[in-house]
This record gives structure tokens, C-alpha cells and sequence, in this order.
């Protein structure tokens, strides 16, 4: 029976190390899957140079500068509405790439349901990496939030998940979860790199686990 592959589009805003990181698990860990483009959303992105040195092409694409919402825009409605409009085309965009899976590795730009509903209708599957467990810490700066708590007596440790994405942000259904302690005396930059040393094995292992379901929905449609 031939495999059927899984193809990966991967969306990112800055150096892209876990980008990197599912570059490298290509053909190993991630087994029967491919790579087919990154879109970034900031023109200076270092993750660009990492798909140019792996022949992945790459595309930009933002709010701003793409024309659907003024530099320093403050009215609330005009904003919703930009917004909408950019998920919707960036929606399109990526829903012609025709892939099966879509990671967020770095992507700083929350989704409304302009790109979420479409996508989801094509049969495609998001997943993101978020530096906190399942239900603790939504949104940005999860790690400074948790070492906070850890150091006011309130929690005794965090973790890392990589979850599915939906309209709630870091509320999606978890793929892979880990824990990780919280150390007495540690800093904060500490503890930040420490959970960024298990993020690339994570999202890893996330992405050849959705990539293997992939592979066999695809395999018996073709039985």
C-alpha cells in the first residue's frame, strides 16, 4: 500500500528555530511528510533565510503592509474590520497551497473566524505550541505569568502544549502536553530557556503524530 503524504504549510513571524526544528524531523522523525511553503507576517523574519536554505519557497504577507489596515490605526471597528478582511484573503491563500496541515511555529498574530472557519472547512488542521499547560496561562507572556505565580507560592510548576487551534485562543483540544518544575532560585530568563529546550522535541513529536492521522484518513479514502 503506498503512503500517502502530508503536506505541511508553516506559518511564522520571527527566527523560526522551531521551524528549523520541523526542517530537520523531515524524512525521520516526521516520516511521509513534506514541507510545501512558509508564509511570514514580518518582512524582516529570520525563518525566511532557514526555508531559502532548505528549497522551501516562502511568501510574505501582512495586515499593514498589504493594505488592509492604516500604520497606527486606533478605531476599534475599522480594526475588526481590516482584520477580517486579511484573514479571509489569507485564508484563500493558503487554502489553493492545498495543505493537509498547517503549523504555527511563532506566529504572532491571533486568527478570527475569517481564517479559522474556511480552513477548517477545507478539511485542514492547525495546530500551535503554547508555553503553558491546557487551560492555565491563554494568550502572551505565559512563561513571566507562570514564574510569577511559582514565586508568590501559588503553583509549583508549568509546562508546554501543543494544541489544536480554534476561535479561543490556547483553548484548542491538546495534542501533546509536558510538565515542567519550577526551580528555587531560578530567574525568569532561566526558566524561559529551559522550557524553550523541550519546545522543538515537542512540536516534533505533535507534528508527526497529526502527520501518521493524516497519512491514514488519506490512505483509506483511497482503499
Amino acid at each position: 500500500m503506498s503512503t500517502e503524504s502530508c503536506r505541511i504549510l508553516v506559518m511564522a513571524s520571527g527566527n523560526g528555530s522551531n521551524f528549523q526544528a520541523i526542517i530537520d524531523a523531515i524524512g525521520n522523525k516526521i516520516s511521509g511528510a513534506n514541507i510545501i511553503r512558509l508564509i511570514v507576517n514580518r518582512s524582516n523574519a529570520y525563518a525566511t533565510q532557514r526555508a531559502e536554505k532548505a528549497g522551501i519557497p516562502w511568501e510574505y504577507f501582512n495586515l499593514v503592509s498589504h493594505g488592509f489596515q492604516a500604520k497606527g490605526e486606533k478605531d476599534s471597528d475599522k480594526i475588526r474590520e481590516s482584520r477580517d478582511k486579511y484573514d479571509a484573503v489569507l485564508a484563500q491563500k493558503v487554502i489553493e497551497y492545498k495543505p493537509d496541515l498547517i503549523i504555527l511555529a511563532g506566529w504572532m498574530y491571533v486568527f478570527g473566524r475569517q481564517f479559522l472557519d474556511p480552513v477548517d472547512a477545507a478539511g485542514i488542521k492547525i495546530i500551535n505550541l503554547h508555553p503553558a499547560l491546557p487551560g492555565q496561562y491563554d494568550g502572551t507572556n505565559a512563561i513571566s505569568r507562570a514564574f510569577d505565580d511559582f514565586q508568590a507560592g501559588k503553583i509549583k510548576g508549568t509546562g508546554i502544549m501543543v494544541h489544536y487551534v480554534i476561535a479561543q485562543v490556547d483553548r484548542g483540544e491538546p495534542i501533546l502536553v509536558r510538565e515542567i518544575e519550577c526551580r528555587e532560585g531560578e530567574t525568569l530568563h532561566e526558566l524561559e530557556d529551559r522550557i524553550h529546550s523541550h519546545e522543538h522535541e515537542l512540536i516534533v513529536e505533535a507534528a508527526a503524530k497529526v502527520a501518521k492521522e493524516v497519512q491514514e484518513r488519506k490512505q483509506i479514502k483511497t482503499q
